[in-house]
This record gives C-alpha cells, structure tokens and sequence, in this order.
C-alpha cells in the first residue's frame, strides 16, 4: 500500500484520472489524433452531407409546436371577439328602446288629434284620420306601424294605400348593398367562424297574418291591458329579426287601442358586421405579426439546438475532432448552457480518449520490463547446469512474477477506480478518528529504528469540525498512501508529523517527514502515473508508481485538491517533503 514519488521518468497520464486531470503539456502535444474506425464512418450514400435523415427537416416539430400554441390561443381569442353575442343583444335592446319611445309618440298623436268624441257616448279612433297620421308619423323611417282599436281590430297599417279599387299593402325591399371584395370576404370569414359558435338565442318564427288580430301577437295584448310590451322574432323567409314593441294609445288613462311598431334587424346587423370587419382586420395584423415573432422565437431555439444535435450526431459516427461543437455561450441562456456542456463533454471525450492512450501505452511499458527480465531469465537458466546460478535466476524469476503482481493489482486498482468513484455515496467521515487509527495502527507494527509519527489535533471538543462527506475507505487510502510515502524516505529514528485542523469551508490534513525532499521541477509530476522515484538502496521495482496518482484521483472527487511542498530550513535548503490535502468540510 505504500504510495510513490519522485520518479526518474515521466509516462503521462491514464483513463482512471479525474476529469481536471490534465497531461503535461508536452504529452498533449505528442498525443496521437483518434481516428474513426472505418465501420463508424458514415455512408454517403446513406446520409448526404453527413446529417442524419431526421435533422434535415425544414419545419421542425418544435416550430410547428411554437405555431400552434401561439396561433390557437391567438385563434379563439379572435374567435371570442367574432362572437359578439353581447354587443349583439345590447343593439337590439337599444334598438327596440328607440321603438317605445317612437311608439309613445305616435300613442300620443293618436291620442290628441284621432278620436271621434261625441257627448255621451264613449270615445274612438278614427279608422281614416288614424291611417293618415301613421302614414305621416313613420314615412321618415323604416319602421312599419300598425294601429289596433280597444277590441284588437287592425284598423289601419302604415304599408297600406288606399284607392279607388281598395286597399294595397305594400312591401319595402331594401336597397342593393354595394360591398367590396374585401368586405365579401371578410363576411364569408365571418359567417365560417360563425358557425363555429354557440348559436344566438331561439327566437320564435315571425308570421305574416293576412287579417291579424291582437290576438296574434302577445305585445299588442298587454298593450291593450295599458302594458307597454315588446317581442323579437325571426323571419325564417329574409334571414333577418323582426323587432316589435306594442304602446297602448290612451285618453285621460282610457285605453283606445294600441300601437304595434316593427323593424327589421339590418341596421343591427350591419353594426355587428362593420365591427366584426374591424376586429377581423386587427386579428389579422396581429395573427401576422404572431407567425412572425413565433418563426423567430423558433429560429433562436430550434436551429441553434438543431445545430448541436448534427454535431453531437457526427461526433457519435465518429468523423474525428475535426467537427466542432457549436459556441452558443454567449446567448447566456438554457440553449447557452447546452451548448457549453456539450463542448465539455467533448473535450472531456477526447482527454478520456487521449488517456487511454497514454495508458495502454504506459501499462504496456512497466509490464514489458519484468516480463523481458522474465523471459531472459528462464531462458538463461534452462542452459545453465550449475546449481547456484539456477537458484539466483529462479530468485530472479520469483521477484519479477512478484513485480508483476504488484504491478498488476495496482493497475487493476487504479482502472476501477474511476468508476467507483462515479457511484460514491457519500457519508459523514471523521477525519480525526481515522488519522488516529492509522497512528496506533503505525505504533503497533512499528520496529525498532522505523520514524515515530506525531499526531496534532485539535481538543476532542473541536474534532467535530473535522468531519467530511465522502467515502471512508477510499479516503482512509488516501492518508496510508501518503503515510507510508513518508516512511519510505525518512532516515531512521526520524519524526513524521500529521496535523489535522478545520481552515475556513475546508478540513486541512498536512503530512511532513525528514526527508531528502522533492526534486525541483517535480512538484507536480509526481502526481502522474507510473512516475517514481524511489530512496537510494531500495530495490528496483518494489512500486508501481501509482499511490500518489490515485491518491490524487480520489481526493479530487471528494471535490477536495493534493498538492507538495518542500519543507525548508533558514539556509533554504530541503529539510523534508509536505503534502497538504484540502477536503470541503460537512
């Protein structure tokens, strides 16, 4: 479990690396490009351009969806204000208002200037005079009057003429409506949306009576009781309202008869058209000017997350590095962040690829040296016949299968650890406990001449702020790694010294010994796998040069930083190594 440091070489780097891991400059520049096996490469034929059959839509579903939820609610809002149901009823109320006062008048005229009083006997409208004066009354407007006496008799009506042959009834037709081509389709618009609505109120049909009587019609019947009384009614023949409003014609509170004033609904018909056109006309600017800010609002979504997916798709068929991932960080923004993380992801891609590399490469190299050593060795003693020489290559032999092992176990160690460390579930691990244990463990097997280890820790009241989240066992590497590190360059009967103690978010664990100290330039290299440098007289190959690299690995997934230091005396000279190892405190 011993951990290893300073090297005589430097091998670079491998896969089992946290993802900051960077190479040495040097090996970055002498990394060798990934080419894309043949059976990745994409079929022109198959796919044109290199962009997948799917990503070459020109309305994609994500406008289409923008489209529709913009232009549907837009749609029956506009919808809504075609319907105009209430501004409909309020004009036929308005409407039916300006014939009871209009019929009041008329009650009123009759009732001064047609009545036949006679002493004695009850008074009467006069059939004849009644007729001219309607006539007279409502020959400005467009409304029809029709005059009923006390008994509901009609007794005269405003569309009749009388001559010498009898009585004509005539029928206005209404004049010819001169409308635009826009107007004709904006009314053919309306009239399909229209349909699309509730229907209006069920009004009753209107029916012509030849002979009509007060009976006929319900208006005239409270108009006759003294009530003033309207109805609506609908005129299956001309597609129009019929709008009636009954005033009783009174003298001194005595009802003499009633008037009976109707009216078509074109006029309100043709305000609800000319406001329907109006908001037709603004919907449509609106409606415009929303596909328009939509396919905009799209564009800026849709494309540029287009332009991600053809370069995450050719990146998976494996067309090299040369395809880039669009720089979309300066919209500040999700598609923004998407794009920033997709550029990490493919670089952190190709370091990953790049340390395989190395890796395989470094991983070949430590174990073709015991293995040629091996080879050399067998072969060596099969020829020799002395005794003693075989017994010194067969120690050989033990000692390289040894080398191996070790080797071995450290790889397999160091390639696992990536991805346990991927799955960690953190837990609250006391950091003063574990250095303790390690002391005792380290006294207990302590042999005479072995370096001391000093523990300095805080009060036993404070070491609750020494605690961390992380993995205990992997961590608790971490320090036998730097602990054993340490022993391996102290001289005999020296001092190692560990001290723990809470700095600021952090807990901070520094490991000092006596040794020779650090080569210069080598601060950082040590950390890098298979580099090792060992003590004078100690075996050639008794490490693997992994402990530090690992132990590195672990510490910055637990989000903390490694780091060594020379330790130095007033003359400046090295007086012994520190590592210092910083964790986030819980």
């Amino acid at each position: 479990m011993a951990s290893l440091r300073r090297s005589r070489r430097s091998t670079g780097w491998a896969i089992a690396t946290a993802t900051d891991d960077r190479p040495p400059d040097g090996a970055r520049a002498a990394a060798t490009e990934v080419k894309p096996s043949p059976s990745l490469q994409a079929d022109p034929a198959d796919e044109p351009r290199g962009r997948p059959r799917e990503l070459r839509r020109r309305l994609s579903p994500l406008t289409r969806r923008i489209l529709a939820v913009n232009v549907l609610a837009l749609g029956l809002l506009g919808l809504g204000f075609l319907y105009l149901g209430e501004y409909r009823t309020s004009l036929i109320d308005t409407e039916l208002d300006s014939l009871r006062t209009q019929g009041e008048l008329v009650a009123a005229a009759l009732s001064e200037g047609a009545l036949e009083e006679m002493q004695g006997e009850p008074e009467y409208l006069l059939p004849d005079l009644t007729r001219q004066m309607i006539r007279q009354l409502v020959a400005p407007t467009r409304t029809r009057a029709r005059i009923f006496d006390d008994k509901g008799t009609l007794i005269a009506d405003s569309r009749w003429i009388e001559g010498s042959d009898g009585r004509v009834q005539i029928e206005e037709l209404p004049p010819p409506e001169e409308k635009t081509p826009m107007a004709r389709w904006v009314e053919r618009i309306a009239n399909r949306l229209r349909r699309l609505l509730p229907p209006s109120a069920d009004y009753p049909p209107y029916v012509e009576y030849v002979a009509p009587t007060s009976q006929d019609y319900p208006e005239v019947d409270a108009a006759l009781r003294g009530e003033s009384a309207r109805a609506v009614r609908r005129d299956q023949a001309a597609g129009e309202l019929v709008l009636s409003v009954a005033v009783p014609v009174q003298h001194y509170r005595v009802v003499l008869g009633a008037v009976l004033l109707s009216t078509d609904s074109r006029a309100v018909e043709q305000a609800v058209r000319a406001v329907r056109f109006e908001v037709l006309k603004v919907f449509l600017i609106v409606l415009s000017v929303t596909v328009l800010l939509s396919l905009y609002l799209a564009s800026t979504i849709a494309r540029p997350i287009r332009r991600l997916a053809i370069a995450a798709e050719r990146v998976r068929r494996g067309h090299g590095r040369q395809v880039p991932i669009p720089d979309l960080t300066r919209r500040r923004d999700e598609i923004g962040e998407l794009s920033g993380a997709l550029r990490e992801m493919t670089d952190a891609l190709w370091r990953r690829m790049d340390a395989i590399e190395h890796f395989a490469a470094d991983v070949a190299h430590e174990i073709k040296n015991p293995l040629t050593s091996l080879k050399s060795a067998v072969e060596t003693a099969a020829r020799l016949s002395d005794p003693e020489k075989q017994r010194r290559l067969l120690a050989v032999v033990v000692e390289d299968v040894a080398r191996l092992d070790r080797l071995i176990t450290d790889i397999s160690d160091a390639s696992r650890l990536d991805a346990e460390m991927s799955r960690i579930e953190l837990e609250p691990v006391p950091i003063a406990d574990m250095l303790e244990a390690l002391s005792e463990l380290h006294e207990t097997v302590r042999k005479e001449g072995d370096p001391r280890l000093e523990l300095i820790l805080p009060a036993p009241t404070q070491r609750a702020a020494l605690i961390v989240q992380g993995m205990e066992s992997r961590l608790g590497q971490v320090f036998r790694n730097l602990i054993a590190n340490a022993i391996s360059f102290s001289p005999p009967g020296g001092r190692i010294r560990i001290a723990a103690q809470r700095t600021g978010a952090f807990v901070t664990v520094i490991v000092e010994d006596e040794g020779p100290g650090i080569p210069e330039g080598k601060l950082e290299a040590i950390f890098n796998r298979f580099y090792t440098e060992r003590p004078v007289g100690e075996k050639f190959g008794t490490h693997s040069g992994l402990g530090l690299s690992i132990s590195k690995q672990i510490v910055e997934a637990h989000h903390g930083t490694i780091r060594a230091e020379n330790r130095r005396d007033d003359a400046g000279n090295a007086v012994g190594a520190r590592f210092i190892v910083r964790l986030p405190a819980a």
